[in-house]
């Protein structure tokens, strides 16, 4: 009996996950012979939605969600940062830098003290901040990984400026993802879900900031159909806030503001690639509002189970949007990414939620009453 109980179980054993470089590298440009920087990225949950099939109630549709936020780091960074250290290493550029609001400066700087780990004992991490909100969760986590961080008198367009400008006179790694390393890691997301639901979703939705995430999946789609391995691509639906859309707007916002931080981008380096995946997709991109995020984050939160960022929860609002505007069919596979992980923003949890613990004396029977058990 106990024979045939572990032979049933033996095809499911799960096997040692090596990191996205490892598994998918005979797509990536990574040589053969590289030291690898990893922390066992990649590999996050597809998780089924029943509460947002229910909530939206289109015959036969199918929603999934792609957990970005179970990557070391807490967010989708960790696939393109796991490559842009990698590769610097290899270059020999011990020091990196990078602008963000918050996920990339963790991601930059876990990997970099992944790096000193690997024995690239000078390697070296430089964040720059926009002046302003920063989720403490992230700014708590560049600092725990060990990196420099300047916060600078402007909002994230700048910072990324004077990186860029860095990086270009100095023996510097941009690890921003204007860095086509972290493009190469980021498109392996695509190559995932293909492999996780055995074929392409028909719509795939997705938070909308930088803009470089949007183009690394259209990437990944685009190369797993030129090796044959899927037959057509699917259509891509990307979501700005409101009040930090340039995109939707079609030209650059001076000075964005949203409650979603991660996508707080007024002028996103990755526009056009992401205009042209929308285009070819025969996708379309659009804003939603502060509150209709807030409204999804609780949601996905309360209904669902799954903690996000609240810049996770456009591409959910995002999908409420499309689906009263018409944009879903019947019999559709749709994934919506959810970017991080909701313990990256702790102040906007505990603002979202009233919490007044209830009091009662020490004993299981008051507990009881009090509960009215």
């Amino acid at each position: 009996m106990l024979k045939g109980l572990l032979a049933a179980l033996n095809p499911h054993k799960p096997k040692l996950w090596p990191g996205l470089i490892r598994a998918y590298r005979p797509l990536l440009s990574v040589a053969g012979g590289t030291k690898v920087i990893t922390l066992g990225e990649g590999n996050t949950p597809l998780v089924r939605s029943l509460a947002i099939e229910e909530r939206l109630k289109v015959s036969g549709l199918r929603v999934y969600l792609k957990f970005e936020g179970a990557n070391p780091s807490g967010s989708f960074k960790d696939r393109g940062m796991t490559t842009a250290i990698t590769q610097a290493m290899r270059r020999g550029l011990y020091t990196t830098i990078c602008a963000s609001t918050g996920n990339t400066s963790a991601s930059a700087a876990a990997y970099t003290a992944c790096a000193r780990a690997a024995g690239f004992d000078q390697a070296r991490c430089i964040v720059l901040i926009p002046d302003g909100y920063v989720a403490l969760g992230k700014l708590s986590q560049a600092l725990m990984y060990g990196a420099q961080v300047v916060q600078v008198a402007g909002n994230f367009d700048r910072a990324l400026n004077i990186v860029r400008e860095l990086s270009e006179t100095r023996p510097i790694a941009l690890v921003n993802s204007v860095n086509p390393d972290r493009i190469e890691g980021q498109k392996t997301a695509a190559f995932e879900l293909c492999d996780q639901l055995g074929q392409p979703p028909d719509i795939l939705s997705l938070p909308v900031g930088n803009a470089g995430n949007i183009s690394a999946y259209w990437k990944g789609f685009t190369e797993y159909r030129r090796l044959g391995l899927i037959a057509a691509r699917p259509t891509v639906f990307g979501f700005q806030a409101a009040g930090a859309a340039p995109i939707v707007l079609g030209y650059p916002v001076e000075n964005p503001e949203t409650i979603a931080t991660a996508i707080r981008i007024g002028n996103p380096a990755s526009w056009k690639t992401a205009l042209k995946a929308l285009s070819e997709s025969g996708g379309f991109i659009d804003s939603v509002t502060d509150e209709e995020i807030l409204e999804a984050y609780s949601f996905l939160h309360s209904a669902q189970g799954l903690g996000c960022e609240p810049a996770s929860a456009a591409s959910v609002a995002g999908l409420f949007k499309a689906a009263q505007m018409g944009k879903l069919f019947k019999g559709a596979t749709v994934v919506c990414v959810l970017t991080g992980n909701g313990l990256k923003d702790p102040e906007t949890a505990l603002k979202s939620v009233s919490f007044e613990p209830l009091k009662c004396p020490a004993d299981a029977t008051s507990v009881a009453e009090c509960l009215s058990l």
